[in-house]
C-alpha cells in the first residue's frame, strides 16, 4: 500500500485532530482495526499523516469468536495489512459468547467489555498514551438516538466524544476518535478510491442489535421528518457539550466545600447539596458515583432521579443502586458507599459479654477497665462523662453487669430525664446512624440499662452527693 500524497478527507482528519488536539508529537498510538471501512480508512488515513503528526502505529484487532471462519480471516486480513504497511500488530482472540453468560451481559455489553479491556492490555503493553477507533458521524448520531432513547439525559445527549475514557480492569484507556467528521459514505468512498478493499461484516445488518435497527428503521423514519436531520442532532450534541462543560465546571466548584473522602465512602453534607440547584444536584451525585466506581456504565437516569426524588425523605432511607452502592440518608449528610458500616466508629457486637467488676475485660475491638473508687478519690465537680468513660453510683448497678449490643424492647432513663424511654427512640433522637444502632455497646445490669456507650447513661445510676462508691467504666477502642 503506497503512502500517497495527503487526500481530501486526509486533510479534513488531520485539521480535526489539530482542532481537538487528539495526539501530541511523538507519541505512540494502538489503531483499533476490525478490518471493516471504518478502521481501515482510520488506518489508512493516519498511516498517511504519521509524519506529518509525528506518531508511530501499533495496530490491534481482536477475533471476537463470533463468526467462526469469518472471524478468523478478518485476523487473517489485518495481518495482512499490517506486513503491507510494515507496522506492528498485535492480533489475539477472545471468547465473548462465554463472558457474556459469565456476566449476564447483551452481546453487544460483552463485546465492547471484552474489546476495550483488549485495547487497554495492548496499549499498556506497547507503551501507548492512546487508542483511535473508527467511530464515524453516522455512529455518533447512531448513538445520540441510542441514549435519547433509553432516557440517559442531556450527558447522552452529547454522543461521542472526540476523547473520552474508558475504565476496565485492564487499566484506564484513552479513546481517540480522529473519523467523527467524515460519514461512513464518506470512509466506504476513501477505500474504494484508494482501492482498499475492507471486510464486510454480516452482524452490521442484524435487526437483533439495537444500534442497527436505529440504523436501519429508524433513521430513514426520521429524515422523512427532517432531511436535514443529522445536522440537527450534530448541533443539539455540541449545545449540550457546551453545557455539560459549564455545568461539570461549577460542580467541581462546589465539591470540595460539601463532599468529603472516608474510607471507601463520599460523605455528601446535606444542607449544601439540597442548596444547589437541582442541575448541579444531579451532577455532584453523578460525579460522586462516578469517583468511586470509575465509570458510570450501567448507571441510568432512572437511578440518578430515585436518588434526588428520596433527598428529602427521613433519616434512615437507603437508596440501593447498581454494584452494590448505596445511597443513604442520615440527618446532616448523605452516605454514598459500596459499604455503609465501614464508616462506623464502633466494631460489630454479636455476643453479651459479662464485665470484670473491678477489672478488665476483652471484647471484639474494645479493652473495657472496670474500676471502683471512694468519693474521696475522684473529684465530684470536675467529674464528666465523657464518650467512652462514664461514672456510676456503684450501690445502683451493682457488679453483675455485661455489655451487649440493643435489642427490641430495650428502655432506660437518659440522663437528665425524668421517665424512661425507648432505646430505640432514644438513638433516633440522637440522630444516630441507622447503620451504627447495632454496633453501640449496651452495658445493663440485671435490672435495665445503664450506659448506651459513647453518648449517654441512665439517669437513675448517676452519681450524687450520697454516693459512698463510685463505678468508672473506661471503653478503649483497640
Amino acid at each position: 500500500m503506497p503512502t500517497l500524497k495527503t487526500s481530501d478527507n486526509a486533510q479534513k482528519v488531520l485539521d480535526y485532530i489539530h482542532a481537538r488536539q487528539l495526539v501530541s508529537r511523538d507519541e505512540k498510538i494502538v489503531v483499533a482495526v476490525s478490518g471493516g471501512p471504518d478502521s481501515v480508512c482510520l488506518l489508512h488515513v493516519l498511516f498517511e499523516l504519521r509524519e506529518k503528526l509525528g506518531i508511530s502505529l501499533h495496530i490491534a484487532h481482536l477475533d471476537h469468536q463470533l463468526r467462526g471462519k469469518e472471524s478468523a480471516a478478518d485476523a487473517a486480513y489485518v495481518a495482512g495489512m499490517a506486513r503491507r504497511l510494515r507496522l506492528p500488530a498485535t492480533i489475539e482472540s477472545r471468547d465473548v459468547k462465554t463472558y457474556q453468560k459469565e456476566h449476564r451481559l447483551s452481546l453487544e455489553e460483552a463485546a465492547r467489555d471484552i474489546r476495550y479491556s483488549f485495547l487497554a492490555q495492548v496499549a499498556g503493553t506497547v507503551g501507548a498514551s492512546r487508542v483511535a477507533v473508527g467511530h464515524t458521524a453516522d455512529d455518533h448520531i447512531e448513538t445520540i438516538l441510542m441514549h435519547l432513547l433509553r432516557g440517559s439525559g442531556t450527558r447522552g445527549l452529547r454522543g461521542l466524544l472526540p476523547i473520552s475514557k474508558w475504565q476496565s480492569p485492564a487499566g484506564s484507556l484513552t479513546i481517540i476518535r480522529p473519523l467523527l467528521e467524515l460519514t461512513r459514505e464518506a470512509t466506504a468512498s476513501y477505500c474504494r478510491r484508494h482501492h482498499l478493499r475492507p471486510r464486510v461484516d454480516p452482524s452490521n445488518y442484524a435487526t437483533d442489535l439495537f444500534r442497527n435497527r436505529i440504523r436501519r428503521y429508524l433513521l430513514p423514519e426520521l429524515r422523512k421528518y427532517n432531511p436535514r436531520m443529522t445536522e440537527a442532532l450534530q448541533r443539539t450534541a455540541s449545545i449540550a457539550a457546551d453545557d455539560l462543560y459549564f455545568i461539570d465546571r461549577e460542580v467541581g466548584r462546589c465539591w470540595d466545600k460539601i463532599v468529603v473522602q472516608q474510607k471507601d465512602a463520599l460523605i455528601i453534607d446535606k444542607k449544601g447539596l439540597l442548596a444547589l440547584p437541582v442541575a448541579l444536584k444531579r451532577y455532584l451525585l453523578r460525579r460522586a458515583i462516578e469517583s468511586l466506581l470509575g465509570s458510570l456504565k450501567d448507571i441510568e437516569a432512572g437511578h440518578m432521579e430515585g436518588v434526588l426524588d428520596a433527598l428529602r425523605k427521613p433519616a434512615g432511607r437507603v437508596i440501593g443502586l447498581p454494584f452494590g452502592l448505596s445511597f443513604t440518608i442520615e440527618y446532616d449528610r448523605y452516605i454514598l458507599t459500596k459499604n455503609p458500616a465501614s464508616l462506623c466508629p464502633f466494631p460489630p457486637l454479636e455476643d453479651e459479654i459479662a464485665l470484670n467488676v473491678p477489672g478488665q475485660t476483652r471484647l471484639p475491638g474494645w479493652n473495657i477497665e472496670a474500676a471502683l473508687l471512694s468519693p474521696s478519690e475522684v473529684k465530684l465537680a470536675g467529674m464528666k462523662n465523657e464518650d467512652f468513660t462514664a461514672y456510676f453510683d456503684f450501690t445502683r448497678t451493682g457488679d453483675r453487669l455485661s455489655a451487649r449490643s440493643r435489642r427490641p424492647g430495650d428502655r432506660f432513663q437518659p440522663l437528665g430525664m425524668d421517665r424512661p424511654k425507648k432505646l430505640g427512640q432514644f438513638m433516633i433522637d440522637a440522630r444516630l446512624p441507622q447503620t451504627w444502632r447495632r454496633c453501640i455497646p449496651i452495658v445493663v445490669s440485671p435490672e435495665k440499662v445503664i450506659w448506651v456507650v459513647g453518648y449517654r447513661i441512665d439517669d437513675r445510676v448517676k452519681v450524687t452527693t450520697k454516693t459512698s462508691r463510685v463505678l468508672r467504666l473506661d471503653f478503649k477502642p483497640e
